[in-house]
């Protein structure tokens, strides 16, 4: 197939026959992580401007989905998993785990590939980030970021999200 050797990397720049020949030809693997985590994590790597994690989810919800950055938009419009057919979703903070399984399907060696992860010390500290963080926000502020990723809370098992009715 001739887009095997192209430098294109969106499936958007190809037509429907070759983005199915390419996606039936790999073992699709999806990351995901807890929007707020990602919103968190982009607050504190100082990608958005603002001098406090509550203005900063104001300029999030005014840029609206469709303007959104990468590091915050909704997964569900990033990886559109209603129309990929993921092989694996792995999630943030289970990557020790679910990567060993993967790389056992692959036939490869975990322990000389699998990096140390410490998945239980990575989980409290954005547990205890979200709890503080979360209580800087308004109720009007939840309440519209709850709406704002509501998709990625029903597609996804974040039952633990602060975002979660």
């Amino acid at each position: 197939y001739h887009w095997r050797h192209t430098k294109e990397t969106q499936l958007s720049k190809f037509n429907q026959t070759e983005i199915e020949a390419m996606l039936g030809s790999y073992t699709k693997v999806l990351f995901v992580r807890d929007p707020f985590h990602r919103l968190i994590a982009t607050f504190l790597q100082g990608m958005g401007s603002s001098p406090s994690f509550s203005s900063f989810v104001e300029d999030v919800l005014g840029s609206g989905t469709h303007n959104a950055s990468a590091a915050w938009k909704p997964l569900v419009s990033l990886c559109l998993p209603c129309l990929v057919q993921y092989d694996y979703v792995v999630m943030f903070g289970f990557h020790r785990q679910e990567l060993g399984h993967l790389l056992r399907r692959a036939g490869l060696s975990v322990d000389s590939l699998l990096p140390k992860f410490t998945d239980t010390q990575v989980l409290w500290t954005y547990r205890w980030l979200s709890e503080q963080m979360f209580s800087e926000l308004s109720a009007q502020q939840k309440k519209k970021l709850s709406r704002f990723y509501r998709w990625d809370l029903s597609a996804f098992p974040f039952s633990s999200s602060y975002l979660s009715d």
